[in-house]
Protein backbone atom coordinates (compact mmCIF):
# COMPACT_ATOMS: atom_id res chain seq x y z
CA UNK A 1 0.00 0.00 0.00
CA UNK A 2 1.47 3.50 -0.62
CA UNK A 3 0.37 6.93 1.30
CA UNK A 4 1.32 10.39 -0.04
CA UNK A 5 3.98 9.79 3.64
CA UNK A 6 6.03 7.20 2.29
CA UNK A 7 6.69 9.81 -1.26
CA UNK A 8 9.18 11.05 1.39
CA UNK A 9 11.26 8.22 0.75
CA UNK A 10 12.71 9.66 -2.19
CA UNK A 11 14.03 12.56 -0.21
CA UNK A 12 15.02 11.69 3.00
CA UNK A 13 18.39 9.42 2.78
CA UNK A 14 20.06 12.65 0.99
CA UNK A 15 18.32 15.05 3.75
CA UNK A 16 19.49 12.69 6.71
CA UNK A 17 23.35 12.71 5.59
CA UNK A 18 23.19 16.55 4.74
CA UNK A 19 21.84 17.05 8.95
CA UNK A 20 24.51 18.33 10.98
CA UNK A 21 22.64 17.05 14.10
CA UNK A 22 23.19 13.45 15.71
CA UNK A 23 21.23 11.35 15.81
CA UNK A 24 20.67 10.71 11.32
CA UNK A 25 17.50 9.76 10.11
CA UNK A 26 16.91 7.57 6.98
CA UNK A 27 13.35 7.37 5.54
CA UNK A 28 12.90 4.16 3.90
CA UNK A 29 9.97 1.87 1.93
CA UNK A 30 8.32 -0.89 4.06
CA UNK A 31 9.51 -3.25 0.57
CA UNK A 32 13.01 -2.48 2.42
CA UNK A 33 11.97 -4.25 5.71
CA UNK A 34 13.44 -7.61 5.22
CA UNK A 35 10.31 -10.28 5.86
CA UNK A 36 7.83 -7.75 6.65
CA UNK A 37 5.47 -9.34 4.27
CA UNK A 38 5.65 -12.54 6.12
CA UNK A 39 5.53 -11.25 9.43
CA UNK A 40 2.38 -11.24 12.09
CA UNK A 41 1.12 -7.98 11.77
CA UNK A 42 -2.00 -8.89 14.43
CA UNK A 43 -0.01 -9.92 16.75
CA UNK A 44 2.11 -6.77 16.47
CA UNK A 45 -1.14 -4.33 16.33
CA UNK A 46 -2.34 -5.90 19.26
CA UNK A 47 0.75 -5.61 21.38
CA UNK A 48 0.23 -1.76 20.13
CA UNK A 49 -3.17 -1.65 21.25
CA UNK A 50 -2.32 -2.03 24.54
CA UNK A 51 0.23 0.55 25.10
CA UNK A 52 -0.31 3.63 22.67
CA UNK A 53 -2.24 5.03 24.77
CA UNK A 54 0.33 5.80 27.28
CA UNK A 55 2.71 7.68 24.96
CA UNK A 56 3.74 10.43 26.14
CA UNK A 57 4.80 12.46 22.62
CA UNK A 58 2.33 14.61 20.93
CA UNK A 59 1.05 13.42 17.22
CA UNK A 60 0.15 9.53 18.39
CA UNK A 61 -3.25 10.06 19.21
CA UNK A 62 -4.72 9.74 15.86
CA UNK A 63 -3.45 6.86 15.41
CA UNK A 64 -3.81 5.38 18.54
CA UNK A 65 -7.65 6.04 17.95
CA UNK A 66 -7.38 4.00 14.56
CA UNK A 67 -5.58 1.41 16.43
CA UNK A 68 -8.80 0.06 18.16
CA UNK A 69 -10.72 -0.96 15.43
CA UNK A 70 -8.10 -1.20 12.69
CA UNK A 71 -9.63 -4.43 10.71
CA UNK A 72 -6.45 -5.18 8.55
CA UNK A 73 -3.52 -4.84 10.74
CA UNK A 74 -0.72 -4.90 8.03
CA UNK A 75 -2.76 -2.30 6.15
CA UNK A 76 -3.01 0.35 9.10
CA UNK A 77 1.05 0.12 9.17
CA UNK A 78 1.47 0.63 6.20
CA UNK A 79 -1.26 3.28 5.69
CA UNK A 80 -0.52 5.39 8.62
CA UNK A 81 3.19 4.95 9.16
CA UNK A 82 6.61 5.82 8.07
CA UNK A 83 9.74 3.95 9.02
CA UNK A 84 12.66 5.41 9.57
CA UNK A 85 15.95 4.32 10.28
CA UNK A 86 17.58 6.58 13.30
CA UNK A 87 21.80 6.06 13.82
CA UNK A 88 23.50 7.64 16.26
CA UNK A 89 26.92 5.90 15.39
CA UNK A 90 26.63 3.02 17.95
CA UNK A 91 27.35 -0.64 16.36
CA UNK A 92 24.08 -2.34 16.41
CA UNK A 93 23.37 -4.88 19.31
CA UNK A 94 20.19 -6.91 20.48
CA UNK A 95 20.31 -8.65 23.58
CA UNK A 96 17.11 -10.65 25.63
CA UNK A 97 15.46 -10.34 28.53
CA UNK A 98 13.16 -12.50 30.46
CA UNK A 99 10.68 -12.70 33.50
CA UNK A 100 12.64 -15.64 36.52
CA UNK A 101 10.94 -17.62 38.27
CA UNK A 102 12.23 -18.58 41.84
CA UNK A 103 11.49 -20.94 44.46
CA UNK A 104 10.96 -18.17 47.81
CA UNK A 105 9.33 -17.98 51.19
CA UNK A 106 7.15 -14.67 52.43
CA UNK A 107 9.34 -15.24 55.97
CA UNK A 108 12.88 -16.33 56.38
CA UNK A 109 14.10 -19.54 57.07
CA UNK A 110 17.08 -21.45 57.07
CA UNK A 111 16.85 -21.80 53.55
CA UNK A 112 15.33 -18.58 52.51
CA UNK A 113 18.09 -16.18 53.92
CA UNK A 114 18.35 -13.38 50.93
CA UNK A 115 15.79 -11.01 51.08
CA UNK A 116 14.40 -8.77 48.02
CA UNK A 117 13.50 -5.45 49.38
CA UNK A 118 10.71 -2.56 48.16
CA UNK A 119 12.06 1.14 48.48
CA UNK A 120 13.28 2.31 51.53
CA UNK A 121 11.72 5.87 52.48
CA UNK A 122 14.29 7.63 52.43
CA UNK A 123 16.03 7.23 49.54
CA UNK A 124 16.06 10.30 47.37
CA UNK A 125 14.57 10.09 43.80
CA UNK A 126 16.46 10.98 40.99
CA UNK A 127 20.07 11.59 42.76
CA UNK A 128 22.63 8.72 44.21
CA UNK A 129 22.23 6.70 46.41
CA UNK A 130 24.41 3.89 48.52
CA UNK A 131 25.64 1.52 46.01
CA UNK A 132 25.09 -2.13 46.35
CA UNK A 133 28.50 -3.37 48.11
CA UNK A 134 27.85 -0.38 50.67
CA UNK A 135 24.16 -1.30 50.86
CA UNK A 136 25.22 -4.76 51.47
CA UNK A 137 28.05 -3.94 53.65
CA UNK A 138 26.49 -1.91 56.54
CA UNK A 139 22.95 -3.99 56.58
CA UNK A 140 21.08 -0.67 56.13
CA UNK A 141 18.16 -2.25 54.96
CA UNK A 142 18.29 -5.47 57.54
CA UNK A 143 15.14 -5.67 60.31
CA UNK A 144 13.24 -2.59 58.89
CA UNK A 145 9.95 -4.79 57.44
CA UNK A 146 10.94 -3.47 54.05
CA UNK A 147 11.64 -7.59 53.02
CA UNK A 148 8.95 -8.59 49.74
CA UNK A 149 10.44 -11.90 49.93
CA UNK A 150 13.53 -14.51 50.35
CA UNK A 151 14.93 -16.43 48.41
CA UNK A 152 17.50 -19.13 48.79
CA UNK A 153 20.58 -18.03 46.86
CA UNK A 154 21.90 -14.57 46.45
CA UNK A 155 22.39 -14.70 42.66
CA UNK A 156 19.01 -15.90 41.94
CA UNK A 157 18.55 -12.40 43.73
CA UNK A 158 20.99 -10.48 41.85
CA UNK A 159 19.59 -11.69 38.34
CA UNK A 160 16.23 -10.98 39.24
CA UNK A 161 17.22 -7.39 39.92
CA UNK A 162 18.76 -7.54 36.26
CA UNK A 163 15.94 -8.52 34.73
CA UNK A 164 13.80 -6.09 36.97
CA UNK A 165 10.88 -8.53 37.42
CA UNK A 166 10.18 -12.31 38.68
CA UNK A 167 7.67 -14.86 39.41
CA UNK A 168 8.49 -16.38 42.88
CA UNK A 169 7.17 -19.34 43.44
CA UNK A 170 6.05 -19.98 47.25
CA UNK A 171 5.92 -23.22 49.36
CA UNK A 172 2.06 -23.42 49.16
CA UNK A 173 2.36 -23.33 45.87
CA UNK A 174 1.40 -19.72 45.52
CA UNK A 175 2.88 -17.60 43.02
CA UNK A 176 3.96 -13.65 44.31
CA UNK A 177 4.59 -11.40 41.27
CA UNK A 178 7.23 -8.66 41.82
CA UNK A 179 8.31 -5.58 39.30
CA UNK A 180 10.90 -3.17 39.30
CA UNK A 181 10.06 -0.02 41.51
CA UNK A 182 13.08 1.83 42.38
CA UNK A 183 16.67 1.82 41.85
CA UNK A 184 19.64 3.21 43.93
CA UNK A 185 20.85 5.50 41.01
CA UNK A 186 23.79 3.94 39.92
CA UNK A 187 24.36 3.30 36.41
CA UNK A 188 24.33 -0.71 35.48
CA UNK A 189 27.50 -2.13 34.88
CA UNK A 190 28.64 -5.44 33.59
CA UNK A 191 30.19 -8.12 35.90
CA UNK A 192 30.79 -10.08 32.85
CA UNK A 193 33.39 -7.47 31.25
CA UNK A 194 34.88 -7.12 34.80
CA UNK A 195 35.36 -10.80 35.10
CA UNK A 196 36.71 -10.65 31.72
CA UNK A 197 39.09 -7.72 32.75
CA UNK A 198 39.86 -10.06 36.17
CA UNK A 199 40.98 -12.87 34.05
CA UNK A 200 38.09 -14.87 35.75
CA UNK A 201 36.76 -15.20 32.18
CA UNK A 202 38.11 -15.02 28.44
CA UNK A 203 35.99 -12.75 25.96
CA UNK A 204 33.76 -15.60 24.80
CA UNK A 205 33.39 -17.61 28.04
CA UNK A 206 31.42 -14.82 30.18
CA UNK A 207 27.88 -16.26 29.45
CA UNK A 208 24.97 -15.40 32.14
CA UNK A 209 25.00 -19.24 32.67
CA UNK A 210 28.62 -19.40 33.37
CA UNK A 211 28.59 -16.47 35.51
CA UNK A 212 25.83 -17.82 37.69
CA UNK A 213 27.57 -21.71 38.19
CA UNK A 214 31.00 -19.32 38.67
CA UNK A 215 29.02 -17.53 41.72
CA UNK A 216 27.13 -20.30 42.86
CA UNK A 217 30.53 -22.39 43.42
CA UNK A 218 32.28 -19.30 44.48
CA UNK A 219 30.30 -17.69 46.73
CA UNK A 220 32.57 -15.51 48.55
CA UNK A 221 34.33 -14.59 45.19
CA UNK A 222 30.61 -14.41 43.32
CA UNK A 223 29.61 -11.78 46.37
CA UNK A 224 32.70 -9.17 45.68
CA UNK A 225 32.02 -9.71 41.65
CA UNK A 226 28.76 -8.61 41.75
CA UNK A 227 29.81 -5.49 43.97
CA UNK A 228 31.17 -4.57 40.37
CA UNK A 229 27.71 -3.73 39.88
CA UNK A 230 26.97 -0.89 41.45
CA UNK A 231 23.39 -0.67 40.53
CA UNK A 232 20.50 -1.76 42.80
CA UNK A 233 16.71 -2.50 42.14
CA UNK A 234 13.91 -2.51 44.73
CA UNK A 235 10.48 -4.07 43.76
CA UNK A 236 7.05 -3.69 44.31
CA UNK A 237 4.53 -6.50 44.36
CA UNK A 238 2.30 -6.91 41.22
CA UNK A 239 -1.16 -8.04 41.94
CA UNK A 240 -3.54 -6.53 38.96
CA UNK A 241 -2.14 -8.27 36.27
CA UNK A 242 -3.36 -11.68 35.18
CA UNK A 243 -1.45 -15.29 35.59
CA UNK A 244 -0.91 -15.71 32.09
CA UNK A 245 0.15 -12.06 31.36
CA UNK A 246 3.55 -10.98 30.71
CA UNK A 247 5.51 -8.48 33.48
CA UNK A 248 4.52 -4.76 33.78
CA UNK A 249 7.43 -2.93 31.32
CA UNK A 250 8.33 1.02 31.51
CA UNK A 251 4.91 2.14 30.47
CA UNK A 252 2.71 -0.01 33.17
CA UNK A 253 1.86 -2.27 30.41
CA UNK A 254 2.36 -6.12 30.08
CA UNK A 255 4.68 -7.29 28.06
CA UNK A 256 4.79 -9.79 25.29
CA UNK A 257 6.69 -12.33 25.11
CA UNK A 258 8.75 -11.67 21.54
CA UNK A 259 7.01 -8.24 20.89
CA UNK A 260 7.99 -6.09 23.07
CA UNK A 261 11.30 -4.48 23.57
CA UNK A 262 13.45 -2.33 26.18
CA UNK A 263 15.20 0.46 23.93
CA UNK A 264 16.68 3.47 25.31
CA UNK A 265 14.03 6.16 25.69
CA UNK A 266 15.84 9.13 24.74
CA UNK A 267 16.52 7.34 21.27
CA UNK A 268 13.18 5.46 20.76
CA UNK A 269 9.67 6.91 21.90
CA UNK A 270 7.91 4.57 24.27
CA UNK A 271 5.08 2.63 22.73
CA UNK A 272 6.56 3.23 18.80
CA UNK A 273 6.08 0.08 16.91
CA UNK A 274 9.59 -1.11 16.12
CA UNK A 275 10.83 -3.20 12.93
CA UNK A 276 13.37 -5.61 14.51
CA UNK A 277 15.68 -7.57 12.25
CA UNK A 278 18.09 -9.24 14.53
CA UNK A 279 20.99 -11.51 13.20
CA UNK A 280 22.74 -14.29 14.89
CA UNK A 281 22.22 -17.92 15.07
CA UNK A 282 18.35 -17.50 15.42
CA UNK A 283 17.65 -14.50 12.91
CA UNK A 284 14.17 -12.90 14.10
CA UNK A 285 12.56 -10.31 11.42
CA UNK A 286 9.71 -8.96 13.26
CA UNK A 287 7.38 -5.98 14.13
CA UNK A 288 7.95 -5.50 18.01
CA UNK A 289 6.85 -2.96 20.15
CA UNK A 290 9.10 -0.24 22.88
CA UNK A 291 7.35 -1.01 25.65
CA UNK A 292 10.24 -1.00 28.37
CA UNK A 293 13.87 0.88 29.28
CA UNK A 294 16.39 -0.84 30.90
CA UNK A 295 19.85 0.88 32.50
CA UNK A 296 21.92 -0.86 30.00
CA UNK A 297 19.96 0.26 26.98
CA UNK A 298 21.80 3.20 25.60
CA UNK A 299 21.55 4.04 21.82
CA UNK A 300 19.05 4.43 18.82
CA UNK A 301 20.17 1.18 17.58
CA UNK A 302 20.25 -0.95 21.08
CA UNK A 303 17.50 -3.03 22.03
CA UNK A 304 16.76 -5.77 24.36
CA UNK A 305 14.34 -8.56 23.56
CA UNK A 306 11.43 -9.99 25.84
CA UNK A 307 11.35 -13.66 25.85
CA UNK A 308 8.53 -14.22 28.40
CA UNK A 309 9.15 -16.22 31.40
CA UNK A 310 10.35 -18.90 33.35
CA UNK A 311 13.69 -20.97 32.47
CA UNK A 312 13.25 -22.02 28.30
CA UNK A 313 12.72 -17.98 28.25
CA UNK A 314 15.70 -17.58 30.17
CA UNK A 315 17.81 -19.73 28.07
CA UNK A 316 16.70 -18.44 25.08
CA UNK A 317 17.62 -14.87 25.86
CA UNK A 318 20.67 -15.59 27.81
CA UNK A 319 22.00 -16.96 23.91
CA UNK A 320 21.41 -13.22 22.46
CA UNK A 321 23.83 -11.15 21.57
CA UNK A 322 23.76 -10.22 17.93
CA UNK A 323 23.69 -7.29 15.65
CA UNK A 324 21.18 -5.91 12.65
CA UNK A 325 19.07 -3.09 12.34
CA UNK A 326 15.95 -1.26 14.41
CA UNK A 327 13.62 0.71 12.11
CA UNK A 328 10.80 3.18 14.56
CA UNK A 329 7.73 3.55 12.86
CA UNK A 330 6.57 6.64 13.21
CA UNK A 331 3.11 8.16 12.55
CA UNK A 332 2.92 10.08 8.66
CA UNK A 333 2.61 13.39 10.26
CA UNK A 334 5.29 13.25 12.44
CA UNK A 335 7.24 11.89 9.69
CA UNK A 336 7.03 15.22 7.81
CA UNK A 337 7.58 17.48 10.27
CA UNK A 338 11.08 15.44 10.54
CA UNK A 339 11.75 15.60 6.93
CA UNK A 340 11.03 19.58 7.46
CA UNK A 341 13.33 19.57 9.95
CA UNK A 342 16.22 17.90 8.52
CA UNK A 343 15.83 19.60 5.25
CA UNK A 344 16.51 22.99 7.02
Amino acid sequence: MKSAARLICLLATVAAAAATAEPTRTFIDFDQLNGWETDDHAAALSAFRESCGAISQDGWDGVCAMAQTAPDAREFFERLFQPVLIEDGGTPLFTGYFEPEIDGSLNRTSRYRFPIYRIPPEMPRGTVWLSRQEIEETGVLEGRGLEIAWLSDPVDRYFMQVQGSGRIRLPDGQVLRVGFAAKNGHSYASIGRALIESGTFGAHQASAAAIRNWAQRYPEQGRVAMWANPSYVFFQVISDIDHDEGPLGAMLRPLHAERSIAVDDDAVTLGAPVWLEKAGAAPLNRLMVAQDTGSAINGAQRADIFYGSGVEAGRRAAAVRDQGRMIVLLPNALAFTLLAEVQQ
